[in-house]
């Protein structure tokens, strides 16, 4: 099943430990090849941003490769 990076903005992002991490609110991309590269998460206020790498708007920054599961829910694991 195809799954298109529009349908994954403004989904709920946890861990694979169940923390909430917050929103998807957009994705990086490779100009030249159009590959997905990061995600972009609105951390939510329970998460530490101090603990992970930001973008220059405060968002949490995960490789799209960290993916491990899309349902209702996105779920990403430690990189």
């Amino acid at each position: 099943m195809k799954i298109f990076e529009d349908e994954l903005r403004g989904k709920t992002v946890m861990s694979e430990e169940g923390v909430y991490l917050g929103i998807l609110r957009n994705s990086m991309f490779e100009e030249k090849t159009g590959s997905l590269t990061n995600i972009l998460i609105e951390p939510s206020e329970e998460v530490d941003p101090r603990l992970y790498n930001l973008d220059e708007m405060g968002h949490l920054v995960f490789p799209f490769e960290s993916i491990k599961a899309v349902k209702d829910v996105i779920i990403v694991g430690s990189g």
